[in-house]
């Protein structure tokens, strides 16, 4: 339903609230290995989420990519938004290219509403949120 580079990015975006900030940053490849995901695609992953400030970084030798109070508050539907657009949650789960509720593929009403809670429940909880419940152990970012 969503892409790779989506899936990587909202994962890194909730490890970055885990525990950094202006002052404690991570690089590509510390988040990348936290996460268990290629860093060479995560770093350009980061640097276009920082680009559209949905995350902070920095350059140099005390750089790299930390969230501020600002970015913490910011819905985890921003990072699927920068990544790839809300167009991919609108498609047709079977890829047909005319699937609509005039005219629906099998699945498409019981996908629908699937696509559009997870898009009201991620533009409904910040980062920081999603966070939480990592810290207190009610979700996991890794096994």
């Amino acid at each position: 339903m969503i892409s790779k580079a989506s899936k990587y990015a909202i994962n890194a975006a909730i490890y970055l609230a885990l525990d950094t900030h202006e002052g404690k940053k991570l690089s590509a490849k510390e988040i990348a290995e936290a996460i268990d995901v290629p860093v060479a695609f995560l770093a350009k992953l980061l640097q276009d989420l920082a680009r559209k400030n949905v995350i902070s970084s920095t350059k140099g030798p005390k750089g790299g990519f930390y969230l501020t109070k600002e970015n913490r508050a910011q819905k985890l539907l921003i990072v699927l938004k920068e990544i790839e657009g809300l167009s991919k949650l609108k498609e047709c789960m079977l890829g047909l290219k005319h699937c609509s509720n005039e005219k629906p593929c099998p699945i498409h009403f019981l996908a629908q509403p699937l696509k559009q809670a997870l898009v009201d429940e991620l533009g409904k909880h910040s980062i920081a949120e999603f966070a939480e419940k990592v810290q207190k152990g009610n979700t996991f970012l890794s096994i």
